[in-house]
């Protein structure tokens, strides 16, 4: 039978336990990192959420107290007492490496078995197997300081945004399906048989409801759900903080979040932000990145070579030309050495992962030029392309002919994968950029129509309200995106408050009148009773603290996170149900095979 707690009080984490309290009587409790016993003498290390602290026993220690140590193993947890001493042997590793406790009375509360991984900081073992036993992966210090941080991040979050006026509101998790943007996640009624609610993927509908309720500031810490292909910074659930705000225009929203940013940075990290962001309209970061979340810590901008193709007799560069596609590339400043044409292979094939159909190059070296593609043009051609893209020698161009969507997805990805790979940055800094004006609405394919980039409740440019019906693709967006060091933290848009625009709105993007009814009836109505003008925007929380503590992946910093597949290795979820559970909600599941 274990021991109990009974006559034990804990005094002291054990990363807390400081010189100050030499001579004093400690209790601490946690998990047994490791335990080395050298016959007369043994030590255990003893780990909570807070550090480590080592236990001592030896030739003054109570006989029975030191056989129970001696049958101690790791990740046993234990509750020890004793008096704090100062170490023989420091352990400059640890913060309490400069003490001891010399335990007098040792609890063992519960045995453990053998993990089937060390719980160490660092790991090597697969990640399948740390979030099969993930309540094991939680004990490693990286797991318990990142969620701490998590924690941190939110109070700050909660008290800035509190200081500044706004209230926090819950709202609704089964809510109605509006199917406009990502796959809802749905919720069978019992008592609405065949009837569904859904699961939210952001709170924006009622916080567009409470603005106009008169709760003129609003946030929250919302849990949100997106039935979608998860990548390193997506899940299917997740967490934004949320806020809303009446009466303001682009950049109130925008110098209110800079605030914010300015605060947790300077609190968490001890890092100095400095304010205001830049901003970047869309197109610009387009044309100069690929992307409309550009990392510009370092260069490598994209450089338009279309005009100078536009009647080169070259038939991949005239292709594109003739199609109205458009000839971009990069200059790799001083990379000749590194980027060998073994290496180059390599990156072409990288960008035939964005569907570009090559990657056409020119190495300037001491030995000479070397190139896939000048010896097919004019010396006029050859010498516009070289001045244009400043080439000289040690640079390696590198070009893409093609859709414009595919020459900025594989140039995009190019420069950021050039840059992780040459090390054109430094680690631990922090780059902050607002992308602005973005286009209202974006050409699905397979839908054959036009879709809203964001929701359909963006307001358009006030000088492009006229654009909605006549030339959609246009039409720019009261919309602004914060972006750090190449990854979308999270966005937000001044909102439609004119029941005319709205309605245009939802015509524009193929919705008749009945269907926007059906599905947004109850904000059409709420319209007509006075909406005041508003904006607001929502921060992916798991990608801020991921970038904050220079994580490879939120998961990282989410307790329990799913899978690619969006399964939870832990429980085995998703799982099949008893057909009588799915008898009570009407529910037949139809075998495909």
């Amino acid at each position: 039978m274990a021991d109990t707690m009974q006559g034990l009080k804990r005094t002291h984490y054990c990363g807390e336990v400081t010189e100050a309290a030499i001579g004093s009587e400690v209790v601490v409790s946690g998990w047994v990192q490791r335990a080395r016993n050298l016959g007369n003498l043994i030590f255990i290390d003893l780990r909570d959420r807070s550090g480590v602290v080592q236990l001592a026993f030896g030739d003054k220690t109570d006989r029975a107290i030191f056989e129970k140590a001696a049958g101690v193993r790791g990740e046993y947890v234990l509750m020890a007492k004793g008096v704090l001493r100062r170490r023989e042997s420091v352990n400059k590793e640890i913060k309490t490496g400069e003490v001891e406790i010399e335990v007098t009375d040792l609890r063992v509360l519960a045995k453990s078995e053998t993990p089937p991984f060390e719980i160490v900081d660092n790991t090597n073992v697969k990640e399948e197997l740390r979030l099969k036993y993930r309540y094991l992966d939680l004990r490693r210090s990286p797991m318990q300081q990142a969620l701490m941080a998590r924690h941190r991040i939110v109070k700050i979050a909660r008290d800035y945004f509190d200081k500044n006026g706004f209230v926090e509101i819950e709202t609704p998790v089964l809510i109605k399906s509006t199917p406009e943007g990502a796959r809802d996640y749905l919720v069978p009624s019992r008592v609405h048989p065949g009837e569904f609610y859904a699961l939210p993927q952001s709170p924006q509908l009622y916080k567009q409801l409470l603005m106009l309720s008169g709760y003129d500031r609003y946030m929250q810490v919302a849990r949100c759900f997106r039935d979608e292909d998860l990548r390193a910074d997506r899940q299917p659930e997740f967490t934004q903080i949320d806020i809303e705000m009446s009466f303001v225009d682009e950049e109130d929203v925008m110098t209110m979040n800079e605030g914010f940013i300015k605060k947790v940075f300077h609190e968490v990290l001890g890092v100095e932000v400095q304010t205001p962001f830049r901003r970047m309209p869309y197109d610009e970061a387009m044309s100069r990145y690929g992307v409309d979340k550009p990392d510009t810590r370092f260069g490598l901008e994209l450089c338009d070579l279309t005009d100078l193709l536009r009647n080169t007799e070259f038939k991949v560069f005239a292709g594109a030309t003739a199609e109205g596609y458009s000839v971009r590339g990069i200059n790799v400043k001083g990379a000749a050495a590194t980027l060998t044409r073994k290496e180059i292979d390599k990156l072409t094939d990288f960008v035939k992962t964005y569907r570009a159909k090559g990657l056409a190059f020119t190495r300037f070296t001491a030995d000479g030029v070397s190139s896939s593609f000048e010896k097919f043009l004019t010396e006029d051609e050859v010498k516009a392309i070289h001045e244009r893209m400043g080439a000289e020698e040690g640079d390696v161009l590198l070009i893409v002919a093609d859709k414009n969507k595919v020459v900025f997805d594989s140039l995009g990805a190019l420069r950021n994968h050039l840059a992780k790979m040459l090390h054109l940055y430094e680690e631990g800094t922090f780059d902050f950029l607002w992308v602005t004006d973005f286009p209202l609405f974006e050409y699905d394919e397979e839908e054959g129509r036009w879709v809203a980039m964001h929701h359909p409740f963006t307001s358009p440019k006030l000088s492009d309200v006229d654009k909605l019906l006549s030339d959609p693709g246009h039409t720019y967006a009261r919309a602004y995106d914060i972006v750090l060091n190449g990854v979308e933290l999270g966005g937000g848009s001044i909102r439609i408050s004119d029941p005319e625009i709205q309605q245009k709105m939802f015509e524009a993007i193929g919705l008749t009148d009945e269907q926007a009814q059906e599905r947004f009836g109850f904000l059409l109505n709420a319209f007509k009773y006075g909406v005041p003008p508003q904006g607001g925007m929502a921060y992916g929380l798991d990608r801020l603290v991921m970038l904050m503590l220079g994580k490879d992946s939120i998961k990282e910093v989410i307790a329990f996170p799913k899978v690619q597949n969006a399964s939870d290795l832990m429980t085995d979820c998703p799982s099949p149900v008893d057909q009588k559970d799915l008898d009570v909600l009407h529910i037949r599941v139809q075998d495909d095979k």
